[in-house]
């Protein structure tokens, strides 16, 4: 059975979906991290390989798609992954992209419009009508990344450090971090964060969902957290929307990513912001792998493209 392959990577997990060309069954896996900057180029390449090889075994890879973490943002370091993916998968038609784009894709099933991500940073990827694309945001952990889990659980300790020393009032946000760090002394959130925490972006975020916890005990502090990322989140649909051609019809605004499972802290502002900006937010419709496996379908093999949209849309 020959398949077309998309893949998800990430800087924690890569995410794998195999799409059958003759009847578009789709069967899914992960493995680990895939970032370039992490593992090297040629790594990247042979872990894809060989998770791919366990999934339907060599030789029946009919495309591939693959949106990988940092890709087009070092001139060096695409050249190093294309030359890799490309030695790896000889003979294979292969299309490289961010995972963004891919995110974008599993998202809007390929349809235009705008996807936000709010995961362990923020990023925001869309395509209009006329097939044009745009993207905003995803710099980095450090200056950039609004509206992210990692931004939400590094304000948490900015805004724990403030009520701890009196500079703002104390509400359950202070508690809920004495909680659950086990602080015995304030002081000890120092060594903790610095020693258990910063080594790992992953960490950073989890913090958010101490400011999920503290928001639903009516931390002010929490929730106004919350709304400043919603208002974060609508900058990069505004950059995009103002990049892109939506005119006439209500654009359609998608979302990845953990912030959103904060479930009623998130969707229902971000869904009226979007609306204010003439726009609608839609559920994702199919995981980021499975769009990147349409991709494939796109790019290697279009005349199919619909009946593999339609059965993966009615299976996913």
């Amino acid at each position: 059975m020959r398949c077309f392959i998309g893949i998800d990577g990430g800087g924690t997990k890569t995410a794998i979906c195999a799409v059958s060309e003759d009847d578009f069954s789709t069967i899914y896996s992960e493995t680990s991290g895939s970032s370039w900057r992490e593992h090297g180029a040629a790594g990247v390449a042979k872990l894809i390989k060989e998770a791919v090889g366990k999934l339907i075994g060599d030789g029946q890879i009919a495309g591939m798609a693959m949106g990988l973490p940092c890709y087009t943002e070092s001139i060096e370091g695409d050249r190093e992954l294309e030359l890799a993916v490309h030695q790896t998968f000889a003979g294979i038609p292969v299309y490289l992209a961010n995972d963004v784009e891919v995110g974008w894709a599993g998202s809007l099933a390929l349809h235009p419009g705008i996807n936000i991500v709010a995961g362990t940073g923020s990023i925001a990827f869309g395509k209009d009508a006329t097939g044009k694309t745009a993207r905003s945001g995803g710099w980095s952990e450090f200056f950039g990344d609004e509206g992210s889990c990692y931004w939400i659980g590094r304000r948490v300790l900015e805004m724990f450090s403030k009520q701890a020393d009196g500079r703002i009032p104390k509400d359950a946000l202070f508690s809920v971090v004495c909680e659950e760090l086990k602080l015995k002394n304030l002081f000890d959130i120092i060594d903790i964060i610095h020693i258990e925490y910063l080594p790992s972006r992953e960490r950073i975020a989890s913090l958010q969902l101490l400011a999920k916890k503290a928001a639903l005990a009516g931390s002010e502090c929490a929730l106004a957290l919350y709304k400043e990322a919603v208002s974060e989140l609508c900058l990069l649909v505004d950059s995009i929307r103002c990049q892109l051609d939506f005119a006439g019809e209500p654009f359609i605004v998608s979302y990845t990513g953990g912030l959103y499972k904060a479930g009623e802290l998130v969707l229902p502002q971000f869904s009226e912001e979007v609306g204010k900006r003439g726009g609608v937010l839609k559920a994702p419709r199919l995981r980021a792998e499975a769009g990147a496996a349409l991709l494939a379908f796109q790019q290697f093999n279009p005349e199919c493209l619909e009946k593999a949209r339609e059965a993966m849309m009615s299976s996913d």
